[in-house]
């Protein structure tokens, strides 16, 4: 595995169906790279091991396991499959080809999404991404929103989260049309569309880490076309809200990342803070429950060397005065980190961003 190796999917055949099979794993063995020093000791089994896996019958529905029990260095998951063959995961998985045919279902549905593609990447896959505006306002007259998920490819849960943003912004209620008529939203389902196809961590991968590639000089064709994007909506006066998703360690709820205040200025940090107050009102009473912490944690100079080339604090530093940057780090070790979960963050987050930008004064 490469950095990060903490995920897993796979498919087992020859089941007969109703039967229960025993799924044993360990932690691996392959050490984890760290900035500047050579490989270091093995990632925490902990990150492999959910307290439930993930299955699915079909590929397509995800359901949880019971609860996996711990055995020394194992961890023991038990299900019982209604077919012959069945998908056994860390986390319900989205892949590349899950965002193409999801970015090309909502621009069928909705003539007010069109799906795009942000760049190819290096390894010559496209990179789905879904445009969506209504109405006749100019670009001029509209908030810039940018959703982006799966800077790290094993974060697959905040590719869900990124699809129920997009399922809300694109639903039929009147909160949504507003957003729509307002502003001009970007979405990308999965940034590293190339760590993610071959199976890899990308967190601290080598040359770098999407996440850290936030530079002069970005290696990554995502962060290349992704920059070029965002600061063409900085250079327009309206890189209003700037979302980066992901999902933390196996032991956080989820919570939002923010830059050091001292490193900016008002009304940046005033704006940022009620955009934060208004996510964690929606998002904290999502039923079924996905626990939520009320008090950001701080990124800056203690945090990580490349600490000025995160996405977040990129944008911050370089944004707008009014700029919102943040981001999101959405829980995947808990009952109700599911497909429905994550897509309800999701959903809830998009309706924060509508609940934000309405109180602010309109595009001239």
């Amino acid at each position: 595995m490469a950095p990060a190796p903490c995920w897993w999917y796979f498919r087992v055949n020859g089941i007969t169906p109703g039967e229960t099979i025993t799924i044993r794993l360990r932690g691996s063995t392959a050490t984890v790279p760290k900035p500047g020093a050579p490989p270091q000791k093995p990632l925490a089994s902990s990150w492999a091991m959910p307290a439930q896996a993930t299955f699915s019958n079909d590929g397509q529905t995800w359901l949880h396991t019971e609860k996996g029990k711990r055995q020394d260095e194992w961890m023991i998951y038990t299900l019982k499959p209604e077919s012959a063959s069945v998908f056994v995961a860390w986390g319900p998985p989205y892949t590349p080809s899950t965002a193409a045919k999801f970015v090309r279902a909502m621009s069928e549905k909705s003539p007010h999404a069109k799906a795009t593609e942000l760049c190819r990447s290096r390894g010559d896959r496209a990179v789905p991404m879904l445009h969506v505006q209504e109405g006749e306002r100019t670009k001029e007259q509209r908030f810039g929103v940018w959703v982006q998920a799966r800077q790290h490819a094993w974060e697959s849960g905040s590719s869900w989260v990124a699809q129920g943003f997009a399922e809300w912004l694109l639903g039929d209620g009147a909160d949504a049309a507003w957003l729509r008529q307002h502003a001009e939203i970007f979405i990308v389902p999965i940034m590293d569309v190339d760590n993610t196809a071959t199976g890899n961590g990308g967190k601290d991968a080598v040359p770098q880490d999407h996440n850290r590639d936030w530079s002069a000089q970005p290696h990554w064709n995502e962060i290349i076309a992704a920059q070029r994007m965002v600061s063409g909506l900085i250079e327009e006066g309206r890189m209003d809200v700037f979302l980066d998703l992901h999902n933390p360690s196996p032991d956080d709820p989820t919570f939002f990342y923010v830059l050091s205040p001292e490193l900016l200025k008002e009304p940046m940090i005033g704006l940022r803070d009620r955009f934060v107050e208004l996510a964690y009102a929606r998002i904290s009473k999502i039923k079924p429950l996905i626990p939520m912490s009320n008090k950001p944690k701080v990124t800056g100079a203690n945090y990580h060397p490349l600490w000025r080339q995160i996405s977040a604090n990129w944008v911050s530093m370089n944004g707008n005065p009014h700029t919102v940057s943040v981001c999101l780090e959405t829980i995947w070790n808990y009952p109700n980190s599911t497909t429905e979960g994550y897509r309800a963050v999701g959903s809830n987050l998009a309706a924060a961003v509508r609940e934000y930008l309405a109180e602010r004064p309109a595009k001239p």
